[in-house]
């Protein structure tokens, strides 16, 4: 059961609501079935109460009749013949009534057809008799009065009914039995159907307090965590001002007493000696500069954003213009593509652009004519995909994971200055915006940095 404990808690909920829900179909299922045949055996009971019925007045009103004839053979009384005429008048329809109680059942059938049988014969025995009375008088059916004209049909025609009353009788206590075993089982479907229900809220609940529970430690672990991390963001703020500070000032008197000594000095020095005050000097500088990249980084971490709408034409615009001092005495070809508006803060992804221009620009220093291109690789309903692209030196793709670390760098600083800062801010600015960065590149076939942004709503 470990993959289970693996599970979710939305997908334990939603494998027991399936479950139940399979369950109470299959109940539901059984339940219509069972309820069909009740409803069957119903309207089949209601058939065979009414075919008894009508077995019992046939034979009464079979018995009237034949009673009536034998008192007619003997008195020749026309009167005693109104029951006999009732009997040939309704026995079609009696037996149309019989065959449509009994069309469930073929043997019953079979039985109907030879009561029809017998039943005409009786009245044709009958009719004949009738027929001699009045011919021959009563010495002409003396025989016939005394043992009843169709005898044989009559008694006949009770053992069959004896027959279908018996099996019809049958027939309904099975039903019967069936029809109660079916509103059993239906019943202890439903007790099950509601059990099932009764466990999966129980497990829902079980499920969803444990996991409110869980919820609840986790939000508080978290609320500690995150004091302990505002405690920590406090400490590093403060730690970045110390360095700020205590840093700057041992750095300027390096820079200072380095040029002081190089101009005390003045012409005693030879080559060597003032090669290594301007080491001296650069490297100051250079710390400074690093300083400085670290203190933007840690602020662009903690600096309120302000989400308005940017029009990244008019940003890019800005930036060439502030960068025009590096753009003097180069030979570069650019490529600008309309861009959307994106929403974000202004100042951030003017940061953006500056890293990735500067590099562009720095990394196709060696180039003969530089080429920069800026615009659109894919644009969505919520967000655009922006790249800036040279034909710079590039990069060897299996370091491409270094390239948006915090001093991390792909060139050595002889080459290429930098502090290995600006990439990492990048990341940043973008990640605080919801969007992602990524680059491509190869060896001396020029470098692609993409970012996506969420664009700006239009207010329609």
């Amino acid at each position: 059961m470990e993959w289970f404990d693996h599970w979710s808690i939305e997908r334990r909920v939603l494998v027991g609501f399936g479950l139940v829900f399979a369950g109470i179909v299959v109940i539901s299922a059984i339940s219509y079935r069972n309820t069909t045949i009740l409803i069957e055996n119903s309207q089949l009971d209601t058939k065979s109460h009414e075919l008894v019925q009508l077995l019992g007045s046939v034979e009464e009103t079979l018995g009237t009749a034949e009673s009536s004839h034998r008192r007619y053979l003997v008195t020749g009384d026309e009167s005693y013949l109104t029951s006999y005429r009732t009997v040939v008048e309704r026995m079609p329809e009696y037996l149309r009534y019989l065959k449509g109680l009994t069309n469930e059942g073929g043997q019953q059938q079979d039985r109907v057809a030879k009561f029809e049988q017998l039943i005409t014969r009786q009245l044709d025995a009958e009719a004949r008799a009738i027929t001699q009375r009045k011919k021959h008088g009563y010495e002409g059916v003396r025989h016939l009065a005394l043992s009843g004209a169709g005898k044989n049909e009559i008694d006949d025609i009770r053992r069959l009914m004896t027959e279908l009353d018996t099996v019809e009788q049958r027939a309904l206590q099975a039903r019967v039995a069936q029809s109660a075993g079916s509103t059993q089982n239906t019943i202890a479907l439903l007790g099950l159907g509601a059990f099932l229900q009764l466990v999966l809220l129980a497990s829902v609940y079980v499920l969803i307090h444990h996991d409110v529970t869980e919820r609840r430690r986790v939000a508080k672990e978290l609320r500690s965590r995150g004091e302990l991390l505002q405690a920590a963001n406090k400490e590093l703020e403060a730690f970045s001002y110390s360095v700020s500070h205590d840093l700057r000032a041992p750095l300027r008197h390096i820079d200072g007493y380095a040029a002081l000594l190089s101009k005390a000095a003045g012409d005693t020095l030879n080559d060597k000696a003032r090669r290594y005050l301007e080491t001296i000097s650069g490297s100051a500088k250079q710390m400074g500069q690093l300083i400085d990249d670290l203190l933007v980084f840690s602020r662009m971490g903690r600096q309120d954003m302000l989400h308005t709408t940017v029009s990244l034409d008019q940003l890019i615009k800005t930036v060439l213009h502030d960068l025009r001092l590096d753009l003097q005495g180069r030979a570069i070809s650019w490529t600008m593509h309309p861009l959307p508006n994106v929403s974000g803060d202004p100042a951030m992804l003017r940061q953006v652009f500056v890293n990735l221009i500067s590099n562009a620009l720095k990394f196709t220093a060696t180039r003969p004519e530089a080429k920069i291109e800026i615009g659109i690789a894919k644009q969505g309903p919520t967000d655009v995909e922006v790249f800036v692209r040279d034909n710079g030196v590039g990069f060897d793709m299996q370091y491409v994971d270094k390239l948006f670390g915090v001093f991390q760098r792909l060139h050595r600083n002889d080459e290429f200055e930098g502090t290995g800062i600006g990439l990492a801010n990048v990341r940043r600015i973008i990640h605080r915006h919801g969007g992602r960065t990524w680059a491509e590149g190869a060896l001396d076939q020029g470098a692609t940095f993409y970012f996506s942004l969420p664009l700006a709503r239009s207010l329609s």
